[in-house]
């Protein structure tokens, strides 16, 4: 009798413990055209209705079905339930492809990096120099914030010449104190007092 009581107990934990999730709805997946073996994988992954609702997100703005599994994939080999669906949508609106929010995803930094690398795009750097600060970033090496890469472009600095900085691991602070010194010398130029000097009568 105790063994049953056992089974029955370890069968309840396994089918509603907190983190089951064996009823969630993926309808919303299936309007959207997702391929049955992708919602199978999803299942697999004991997808949420809440990381659902995500997904559904992402699905809208053309995210693949893989990158949409991945996500889920990347999240819980993170311990986490997944929830960066708005940064993945940001980041396609801003051009990136579904490689660069996998890679994200893969080393949990969707959320903390989507933003400024949609700066980026904004600043105008090309893509070489935009693939470059953002894999130093995802490898946890130092990058000057977009905020202040725009600031530096602002005062006349070419792409090239911001990108010796980086790669030299100047600090934020230190472009700071740069682009305060080039706005002033810019704001400063041509602005001294020239007498004209006629004829006396």
């Amino acid at each position: 009798m105790k063994y049953k009581f056992i089974l029955v107990a370890a069968l309840f934990s396994q089918f509603f413990g907190c983190d089951q999730h064996p009823f969630t709805d993926y309808r919303p997946l299936d309007r959207l055209g997702m391929w049955s073996s992708n919602v199978e994988e999803l299942k697999k992954l004991n997808t949420s209705d809440t990381e659902v609702i995500q997904l559904t997100k992402m699905k809208q703005a053309g995210i693949s079905d893989d990158t949409c599994v991945t996500a889920i994939a990347d999240a819980h080999q993170h311990q986490h339930p997944f929830s960066g669906a708005d940064a993945a949508v940001n980041l396609m609106k801003a051009g990136y492809s579904d490689s660069i929010i996998v890679e994200m995803t893969k080393v949990d930094q969707l959320d903390n990096l989507s933003g400024d690398a949609v700066m980026l795009r904004l600043v105008g750097l090309s893509d070489s120099a935009v693939d470059t600060i953002l894999h130093k970033r995802m490898k946890g090496q130092r990058t000057l914030a977009s905020a202040e890469i725009g600031r530096l472009k602002n005062t006349g600095l070419t792409e090239a010449q911001i990108m010796e900085r980086i790669n030299r691991g100047m600090t934020d602070a230190e472009a700071d104190k740069e682009a305060a010194y080039r706005e002033a010398t810019r704001n400063h130029a041509n602005t001294g007092f020239t007498r004209v000097r006629g004829r006396r009568h």
